[in-house]
């Protein structure tokens, strides 16, 4: 009896212990939480909050109708998760974290988000290397509707329902009919009481397009659109200028010139100048911005190979080009 009084405080410290181990995991991969917000509208600020042990910062992105699919910083989606674009949060002292998500910015549509919040950098391709939990957010554009009361209080007589059909370049593009999101096309809208309806196309990446739809009684509306791609443009600047560039194998221009309406992503671009070492590089278009390119170019038969892209500023190139002068000075 003495051995067992003498067990069992030990037994109450070592599970003590381990449930504070225990409560201490489950409030990370548990305790995200949107303050009591599952559902708000385009323009609120949704509090995001929770718990984390493993680390001073949490980052956080997110995914949803006409997001990349592995995911974009919530403060500017245009910064990719795969790409170190997550938006981090401190962790205080305490282990708790809290991040104001503005669901005002540009781009995003009506429907359903998830946000990822992970304990170390991370896009849905590399959940494996982390520990995370996500967050279920619907997001509606707000609304106002109107009727008028009073009547004979007869019933009103049933009236047929009408119907959408809806198409789109590029298959799947979102649809709001009336500020309500319905999906993405190829999509078919029915049970709609005949009348018009407007419906808003919206794709990442793509101009977004409004257009009113007449709804007949026992008839289906057919809609077909076609989005245009929203372009970028680069800026190309070179040292010394009047050098000639190649984009994808094209003729381009004359150095500095400005190249407009570009398709957004990788593009390889070239530089070449009589007397001057031909350069050949990779830029990055982004979609409603324009990218400056930086080229410095090498003199042929210096012997000296410098990387001429600098995707900053003249002033990089220029101190660039005093490395270089300095170096071959030296030999």
């Amino acid at each position: 009896m003495k051995d067992c009084e003498n067990i069992m405080p030990e037994i109450v410290r070592i599970s003590t212990r381990g449930m504070v181990a225990l409560i201490a995991i489950l409030l990370f991969f548990s305790g995200a939480v949107v303050s009591g917000q599952t559902q708000a509208y385009l323009g609120d600020v949704v509090t995001l909050s929770g718990y984390s042990y493993t680390g001073n910062t949490v980052y956080l992105f997110l995914t949803g109708p006409n997001l990349p699919p592995n995911g974009v910083a919530l403060d500017n989606i245009n910064r990719h998760a795969d790409q170190g674009g997550a938006t981090q949060a401190d962790v205080d002292g305490n282990g708790h974290w809290v991040y104001l998500w503005n669901t005002g910015a540009p781009g995003l549509d009506p429907g359903s988000y998830t946000v990822w919040v992970a304990d170390g950098p991370a896009d849905v391709s590399s959940l494996s290397t982390v520990g995370y939990r996500t967050i279920s957010i619907i997001l509606s554009e707000s609304f106002i509707t109107a009727g008028i009361s009073g009547g004979s209080g007869q019933p009103p007589e049933p009236v047929e329902a009408g119907s959408m059909n809806l198409s789109s370049i590029p298959d799947g593009t979102s649809v709001v009919v009336n500020n309500m999101y319905k999906g993405m096309t190829p999509l078919i809208v029915s049970g709609l009481k005949p009348g018009t309806y407007n419906v808003t196309f919206t794709h990442f990446g793509y101009a977004g397009l409004s257009t009113p739809v007449t709804v007949q009684a026992g008839s289906v509306s057919e809609v077909n659109a076609t989005l245009v791609m929203l372009t970028g443009s680069l800026f190309v600047n070179t040292t010394p200028a009047s050098a000639r560039f190649t984009l994808d194998a094209s003729t381009a221009g004359i150095s500095p010139a400005t190249l407009p309406n570009l398709t957004p992503g990788n593009h390889t671009f070239s530089v070449a100048k009589d007397g001057f070492v031909t350069q050949n590089l990779t830029v990055l278009v982004t979609a409603d911005q324009m990218a400056t390119v930086d080229v410095v170019l090498v003199p042929a038969g210096s012997g000296t190979r410098v990387a001429g892209f600098i995707p900053s500023t003249v002033a990089t190139g220029v101190l660039v080009a005093l490395l270089f002068a300095v170096k071959s000075s030296r030999k």
